[in-house]
């Protein structure tokens, strides 16, 4: 490379020896990006913000379900405005600008949510499944306290799992010299080892997916089969349009909540096959196309701002 080629590339860090390219991008193209993004964030904040609060101050909806729908748009609130400005600038820059430390506190969090929102999808799903499929126990089986127990271990485990791995670097184990070798200042990234893409695959993917997909399928099964005894049995009275109407929002929820479900998998699987995989043909997939496939997976949260709106809608009134 001659030394008006080296003159002519952009650096994180000019003055550093070992800085990262700069990507190189037209003033419009940053504003666009920016504005994008920046509503992107805004309407994943304050939209699960609006259901936190909403939950929180009517009385009416302190429910288990409302608790676990609370704290999934938790989640999604949180990874708005503690992951989703900090993605944005490495995109955008092509660089990471505020060090070591906090590149590992972005990705553990990253991590953490994305784990945790998987979880309170499956709990949600056993939620629905008790209160469709044994509706005459739910109430004992489900409770305010037994689901604030559940959604406190769902966090601790997601924050211990993830931010232990990070720190630890246990999953950067037998790649020292192609981290070396690939590694430059400036950059964000968590190189991820066979071993351990697969057992994160396996524990925050395959695992719930299979648990909500099963029960789904026997949500559907049972409310199918509800609808038909009553169109069968009931006759056109007061009575039996309500019976009805209970029985057509339960369809519509577990129907949005399948969708809910079918929005995570389509916007994070892509990224998370990628992540997984990679290690196995070392590391060749592009750092752009890594970037397109996270914001893709981010823009589940703000897709489940209007998802939970509408199950909220639907769910009947103390279940």
């Amino acid at each position: 490379m001659s030394f008006n080629e080296t003159e002519n590339i952009l650096l994180c860090y000019p003055s550093h020896p070992d800085s990262c390219p700069r990507t190189h991008r037209l003033t419009g193209v940053k504003v666009t990006m920016y504005a994008f993004i920046s509503l992107m964030i805004l309407m994943t904040v304050f939209g699960n913000l609006l259901i936190i609060i909403s939950i929180s101050h009517f009385k009416q909806l302190q429910s288990p379900t409302h608790l676990l729908v609370q704290s999934l748009a938790v989640c999604d609130c949180l990874l708005g405005l503690l992951v989703m400005p900090y993605s944005m600038m490495r995109s955008v820059e092509g660089c990471w600008f505020l060090g070591d430390v906090i590149c590992k506190i972005h990705s553990s969090l990253n991590m953490t949510f994305c784990l945790s929102s998987l979880i309170h999808l499956s709990l949600i799903s056993i939620d629905r499944y008790w209160a469709i499929c044994d509706p005459l126990r739910y109430k004992m089986r489900i409770t305010n306290n037994t689901v604030t127990v559940l959604i406190t271990l769902t966090w601790i485990f997601s924050f211990v799992y993830n931010f232990s791995i990070v720190f630890s670097g246990v999953t950067a184990v037998g790649m020292e010299t192609l981290i070396l070798q690939m590694s430059c200042f400036g950059a964000c990234a968590v190189f991820i080892n066979k071993e351990w893409g697969l057992i994160s695959f396996i524990l925050s993917f395959i695992i719930p997916g299979t648990i909500m997909s099963s029960l789904y399928i026997i949500i559907f099964s049972v409310v199918q089969k509800h609808a038909k005894v009553l169109s069968e049995k009931v006759s056109v009275t007061t009575t039996g349009v309500n019976s009805k109407g209970s029985t057509h929002r339960e369809r519509k929820a577990a129907k949005t909540l399948a969708l809910v479900m079918g929005v995570f998998f389509l916007c994070w699987l892509p990224f998370s096959i990628a992540a997984t995989f990679n290690p196995f043909f070392n590391f060749v997939t592009p750092a752009d196309v890594f970037e397109a496939l996270g914001w893709f997976a981010y823009f589940k949260s703000t897709c489940n701002t209007f998802d939970l709106w509408i199950f909220l809608s639907l769910l009947p009134e103390g279940i």
